[in-house]
């Protein structure tokens, strides 16, 4: 809060301090993308800020009395555009004096003033930050708009690399450390999250020559926090929110490469900022990470009193509050977690739709039928409420699954577990321990069990009667969750060979699975683990690729996002790439078996 005071004196005239005001409702904002959500209210204040602080920046870069002659801009121009520059860095414009023999250049007029500078910097890191909340929203506009924003940032920072690096050794002369510190923040930056975009969108750019290089953005944004200048506390956010996404979206890859660097990143972080509540937050994370889910929830609770009184205080409380009851269905603590999510709907945090529908799951697990209905009863109205009339791609999924349910009057409510289902698709079962991993197994094998006598008490009326009133038993959708999730759990547990037979099932009856839009490309990614585990690196990107090739279902750019770190993580070790002749040409059209006749 006296931050907050501090940036207000002078933010509707210095670029610096709106900046200030823009990184705070930035920071407020974007926080909830670690657990999946987002608000629009708060990231329209960010946005909002951020562009105020952008006006501010340029008009100071244009009042500036400083001009480079049009000749040397529209030559530098051409060379840029022109040039294959594989640094990843911006390219060094011709030197404009001679230097002297420091290596530095004698003349300070020949430089852009360091205010201007300055200016530059913020109006680069407000595109930068626009950008981002951009890219949380999960859409193609979405992604489309930040890759705009990135690039618009890259360039303004690309003007105060070109005078940093003419400056030379003597560049403390005329430039400030925290000004370095801010451009060696924004281009890793920008490097490490053009690393993150699904292909689809990384194609665009890629036509424009524009590379990104994950190394190089590792390697900037520690050379900022080494530095300790204004941008190191974000450097080293930004560092641990690159770690949380990559063990988060596909643990199954990256959970132990990157846990040593990013407890490292951790201790150095909270050694500086020891009360910091976004430091114990992804300390948190972390703890989930490394399946010590006890730890994380003392690290969660931790993160939300120390933010008491202060700015983020409600932001940082809800949100380690969905949190902690994430962590508590990962332990199977069904009634702890209804009792969080429960809250959360009360308080409208995100979607309430959402948190009454993982309550009315809740209920199920613990064979609270009633109670499970009637909080699934209450989805649609809250759906509705959403703000602004429009929907999330959480929403869409709830009501849908409600629907669903209540097709059959919840008559078939046995053959589904809901909250296993979630889990799945957020990609939880890595952050779980053996022994909930193995009773998540017998849920599932009992209730594979229910649908199998179903099945055989429907087809035996059959056997009796003749035509008669009931339909055929149509159980493929409640089947392939179900058989889904229990590769997934046997792929977190380390059994892949036991997964084969399940996801063969599904992919060998996809067309009958038409409810549930979402299965198919999920069993190819969980396939492409399978493939992984066994040590199959070629099959799992061709696997991969398969799943990037499916489009319009429920939480597509979830899983665009998982497949393009996953690919990535492929391009690193050296997995030669599959050609789409081959992945058209696959054999995914498998044979179609009786349900009755099969061994699930």
């Amino acid at each position: 809060m006296k931050a907050k005071s501090v940036f207000q004196t002078k933010a509707s005239i210095d670029p610096l301090y709106a900046l200030g005001l823009g990184a705070m409702a930035f920071i407020k904002a974007v926080t909830y993308y670690f657990p999946q959500t987002y608000h629009d209210s708060d990231i329209e204040i960010a946005m909002s800020a951020l562009a105020t602080a952008y006006t501010i920046a340029k008009t100071q870069i244009d009042n500036t009395s400083f001009k480079k002659p049009f000749k040397d801009t529209v030559s530098q121009y051409f060379t840029s555009l022109l040039s294959s520059n594989n640094t990843g860095l911006p390219t060094n414009p011709p030197a404009m004096s001679m230097p002297n023999s420091s290596g530095g250049v004698s003349d300070p007029s020949a430089f852009i003033p360091n205010g201007v500078l300055r200016a530059h910097v913020v109006k680069a890191e407000c595109c930068l930050l626009m950008g981002i909340l951009q890219m949380t929203q999960e859409s193609v506009v979405g992604y489309l708009k930040c890759g705009l924003n990135i690039r618009r940032a890259y360039n303004s920072y690309g003007v105060v690399w070109q005078e940093y690096k003419r400056m030379g050794q003597e560049y403390t002369k005329y430039m400030d450390r925290d000004t370095v510190s801010a451009i060696q923040f924004g281009i890793g930056a920008v490097h490490l999250i053009l690393s993150s975009m699904p292909p689809k969108i990384l194609k665009i750019f890629s036509a424009l020559g524009w590379k990104s290089d994950k190394q190089l953005g590792f390697a900037l944004l520690k050379l900022c926090l080494e530095g300790r200048g204004i941008r190191a506390p974000l450097a080293s956010l930004t560092l641990l929110a690159y770690y949380s996404v990559l063990t988060s979206f596909a643990p199954q890859l990256y959970s132990k490469d990157m846990m040593s660097p990013a407890i490292e990143c951790l201790l150095d972080a909270q050694s500086n900022h020891p009360n910091s509540c976004f430091f114990l937050f992804f300390a948190a994370r972390i703890a989930r990470v490394a399946r010590n889910l006890p730890l994380s929830t003392q690290s969660f609770t931790f993160a939300a009193e120390s933010s008491r009184g202060e700015w983020a205080e409600v932001a940082m409380k809800q949100m380690s509050d969905y949190e902690i009851g994430f962590n508590l269905a990962l332990e199977l603590d069904w009634a702890g977690a209804a009792s969080y999510f429960e809250q959360l709907s009360r308080e409208n945090y995100w979607s309430p739709a959402f948190s009454k529908y993982f309550v009315g799951t809740c209920h199920e697990m613990m064979g609270q039928r009633t109670e499970a209905i009637l909080a699934f009863a209450e989805v649609p109205a809250l759906a509705e409420e959403s703000i602004n009339g429009k929907k999330t791609y959480i929403d869409t999924y709830v009501l849908k699954k409600v629907a669903f349910f209540q097709k059959s009057g919840y008559q078939d409510m046995d053959f589904s577990l809901p909250a296993l289902e979630i889990l799945l698709v957020m990609n939880a079962f890595e952050h779980m321990e053996k022994e909930s991993l193995e009773k998540c197994l017998d849920l599932v094998q009992h209730t594979l069990e229910l649908i199998y006598e179903r099945e055989k008490m429907e087809y035996n009326i059959r056997l009796r009667e003749l035509v008669p009133i009931t339909t055929p038993p149509d159980y493929y959708d409640q089947r392939a969750v179900l058989l889904l999730i229990k590769a997934s759990v046997l792929n977190s547990l380390g059994r892949y060979d036991e997964t084969i037979a399940h996801l063969n099932w599904i992919l060998d009856h996809k067309e009958c699975v038409k409810e549930e839009n979402w299965v198919i490309p999920f069993t190819y990614w969980e396939s492409g683990v399978t493939s992984w585990g066994l040590g199959n690196y070629k099959k799992s990107r061709k696997l991969w690729q398969l799943a990037m090739s499916c489009t319009k279902y429920d939480f597509e750019y979830r899983m665009a996002v998982r497949l393009s770190l996953s690919l990535s993580k492929c391009d690193e070790i050296g997995v030669p790439h599959i050609d789409s002749k081959e992945i058209k040409g696959s054999s995914t059209n498998g044979r179609k078996r009786m349900p009755i006749l099969s061994t699930y």
